[in-house]
């Protein structure tokens, strides 16, 4: 009896893992690209604010 229990809580924990894989993937993949964007669009944020400041004070190298 007690084997039959274990096996049938493996069982249900199995089901329930493999719906959540099932169910998660296209939402987290969207999570994942918004993120990519947001640091993306920090950096060039980061680098246009040291490129102006870099013009603002005349520097030779206006790259960052």
């Amino acid at each position: 009896m007690l084997t039959h229990k274990a096996f049938l809580k493996t069982l249900m924990v199995a089901a329930f893992a493999f719906s959540l894989a099932a169910c998660g993937d296209g939402e987290a993949e969207d999570a994942g690209e918004e993120l990519d964007e947001v640091v993306t669009d920090a950096g060039n944020a980061v680098e246009d604010a040291c490129e102006d400041v870099k013009e603002g004070v005349d520097a030779e190298d206006d790259d960052c």
